[in-house]
């Protein structure tokens, strides 16, 4: 311990100089600054008026706080935002074709055909096809939209029901989709 108390020590001493510093160097004004009398009064600075017109956004004088995005971007309608997710929005419930309906397993499940021939599995609970677009208070009001949401998946078919959350006293609409419709009109369909 005492060999590091020695060398903090000496640091500490070198760093103490009893030299006088030098003064700083005398600048050299020209004569005309050195003639004028110093004055040991503070310069007063007067404080800004502002008028109500000076707060008035123009040309001149534009809001800081104020996007213009809108003023540059061109009008166009605003796309409804769906903030679920929603399978298969370019299909209407009819262009859909039922064909296949999965019991077992951990939840049912059943697989719709869309007009380009692609498969897709749907389960319970799941929103799907083309929204229905319903606005409120006329044409300039505001919209939302309602969705075919799977209810159930039953043996034969699937049950798809559409709510209105702004009509609670309405009841939902439901839709039935048989798994071979043909079957229902007497026809001998195919079962596979």
């Amino acid at each position: 311990m005492k060999r590091l108390l020695l060398p903090a020590l000496l640091l500490a001493l070198a760093a103490c100089d009893d030299k006088p510093k030098p003064p700083p160097p005398v600048s050299r004004a020209p004569a005309a600054a050195a003639a004028a009398p110093s004055s040991s009064a503070p310069t007063v600075v007067r404080a800004a008026e502002y008028s109500e017109n000076d707060f008035v956004e123009s040309e001149r004088n534009r809001d800081p706080f104020r996007t213009y995005v809108a003023a540059i971007a061109p009008d166009r309608p605003r796309a409804n935002v769906n903030q679920r997710e929603v399978l298969l929005t370019e299909y209407a419930i009819d262009e859909l074709r039922l064909v296949a309906i999965v019991l077992g397993g951990d939840q049912p499940r059943a697989m719709f055909i869309d007009p380009t021939g692609r498969g897709h599995v749907i389960y319970r609970g799941k929103f799907l096809c083309k929204p229905e677009i319903v606005r409120i208070g006329g044409a300039n009001g505001p919209e939302y939209q309602l969705n075919w949401r799977v209810d159930r998946i039953r043996d034969g078919d699937v049950v798809l029901i559409r709510e209105d959350p702004a009509q609670p006293s309405i009841p939902p609409a439901t839709r039935v989709i048989q798994l071979h419709p043909q079957d229902d009109k007497g026809g001998t369909g195919r079962r596979g």
